[in-house]
């Protein structure tokens, strides 16, 4: 599969993609900070913050599984400049809907309520993430097998 560059256009039918370009601002805190707004719609019920530490996954990296969330929502933003990558598609079913983005470490993803994506993929050394996605008791996550997809990495 290859790799395109994230932008906001191709990741649309998927979700956001979550950056500071071309994002409304104003400065707070008496000119000391500069607030970004509106990066994001959080489409949960209630809300739950974390931070996940992930690991590089061996090369090359396989595409085995994918899952989603039918109840909310997922952010996903770096906390460091690192590049990463976002695995998407329409149908685990059909090969031909996959897409395989490169973000760098100043862009998150918010993940639609039903995406398919597959977990984190971090491609340099441990990395943290800020996540927001759904609290509650519900199970909200469904996975699925997909064989094994190969990504194209430069």
């Amino acid at each position: 599969m290859k790799i395109e560059a994230l932008t906001k256009a191709a990741f649309a039918p998927f979700g956001e993609v979550i950056e500071i370009d071309g994002a409304q601002h104003y400065p707070i805190n008496q000119g000391f900070a500069e607030r970004f707004n509106d990066l994001a719609s959080v489409d949960v019920e209630a809300v739950n913050i974390s931070i996940v530490v992930a690991i590089p996954r061996p090369k090359p990296i396989a595409i085995m599984l994918m899952e989603r969330h039918p109840l909310g929502s997922q952010i996903f933003y770096p906390l460091q400049d690192r590049p990463w990558l976002v695995v998407v598609c329409g149908d685990p079913k059909d090969r031909t809907s996959f897409r395989a983005f490169s973000a760098t470490g100043w862009q998150g993803v918010n993940y639609a309520r039903n995406t398919w994506h597959h977990p984190l993929l971090v491609l340099e050394a441990e990395s943290r993430f800020l996540v927001v996605d759904r609290k509650g008791p519900a199970a909200n996550l469904e996975e699925v097998s997909i064989g094994e997809i190969r990504l194209d990495l430069p």
